[in-house]
């Protein structure tokens, strides 16, 4: 795609930055949505009805007034906090999480870049999300941001071994990294999709979803912010868009997981119906449905369960999701020898 682009426009520079705003160009009107919808989703399971003013038909607009109101308010940077680091934090942190967007395949199409260590790829670049929000506790100089920094350090670093384990399931099946590749293989019925490829893969994707909840820091593993204990865990000292930044990542950390089951066990963008409603534009159509129905099992987790303490958290990792995921891993490579 920048190979066309560059044909048209005069700097080649120019070709790189509309290719890489692309995925921007989705996620800002996904946050748009996601936020006003969890907002919804709150609401009718405590039997409210959420925000209905704004805008008109179920107050749809809320969230483009908050964004607005987020954009006027004043930027406040706490007296003794570490200035460069406290502003810094939160780019970094959407900055990692907005790179790994750029090997996810939205289509038979399209895909940011080809590279053939696309899973590998996701999972090192992702892990910079933890350095940004340490960044910001740290820098804030309060005691409820650097416990909220220090438990996302633990958390993250914790779940992301049963999640690369979880890849590794789908790399050893697939034989390749290549993100591409991996969805270009499930194409054609439902039933090529890899999560129906063994009887351990399904396991692979459940082990994959519960780890990625808490690699986004949401409900029951939003230990990082935790209100009830921490005020705003990481976030307590931030304001305006600051605030809105680092909101921005999660919201985009919960459908880089979404979109990342969906490549990796559900098929990408191949329709579940066949050649029937396939196509690049309809691979678009089916990655966004896809993606947006494990954001909306994590906001109807999210308002179900009850948060984990902090031991908690870490027995579920490290006694039950690591030692699984790594006998799955060995039985899925028995299965492949096999069969």
């Amino acid at each position: 795609m920048v190979e066309i682009l560059q044909e048209y426009l005069p700097f080649p520079i120019m070709a790189f930055a509309i290719h890489a705003s692309i995925p921007l160009i989705i996620i800002l009107p996904y946050a748009l949505v996601a936020i006003w919808l969890e907002r919804k989703v709150s609401a009718h399971m405590q039997d409210r009805l959420g925000p209905m003013r704004v805008g008109g038909w179920h107050g749809w607009a809320q969230t483009i007034a908050d964004m607005v109101k987020l954009l006027q308010k004043e930027d406040i940077v706490p007296r003794n906090a570490d200035r460069f680091l406290f502003k810094f934090g939160p780019y970094v942190a959407f900055m990692a999480s907005y790179g790994a967007f750029a090997v996810i395949p939205f289509s038979s199409e399209y895909v940011g870049a080809h590279l053939d260590v696309g899973a590998l790829y996701v999972v090192a670049i992702t892990s910079l999300v933890t350095l940004g929000i340490l960044m910001g506790g740290w820098a804030s100089n309060n005691k409820w941001s650097l416990l909220g920094a220090m438990r996302t350090a633990a958390q993250i670093v914790s779940y992301e071994i049963p999640t690369v384990v979880a890849v590794l399931s789908v790399v050893v099946a697939a034989g390749t990294l290549n993100l591409m590749t991996i969805s270009e293989m499930q194409s054609g019925s439902i039933f090529n999709w890899l999560v129906f490829h063994s009887p351990f893969m399904f396991l692979a994707f459940i082990l994959f979803f519960i780890a990625g909840i808490a690699e986004s820091n949401r409900n029951p593993f939003d230990l990082p912010e935790s209100e009830s204990e921490l005020v705003g865990g990481f976030q307590t000292e931030y304001s305006g868009m600051r605030w809105g930044i680092y909101m921005l990542t999660e919201y985009a950390d919960m459908f880089l997981v979404s979109l990342l089951a969906s490549v990796l066990f559900l098929g990408a963008w191949n329709s579940p119906f066949g050649e029937f409603m396939s196509g690049p534009i309809w691979g678009v159509f089916w990655m966004i449905v896809k993606g947006m129905f494990f954001v909306f099992v994590m906001m109807w987790l999210r308002w179900t369960l009850p948060r984990l303490r902090v031991d908690q958290l870490m027995d579920v990792c490290w006694k039950y999701l690591i030692p699984f995921a790594f006998i799955n891993l060995v039985l899925i490579a028995l299965w492949e020898m096999i069969f």
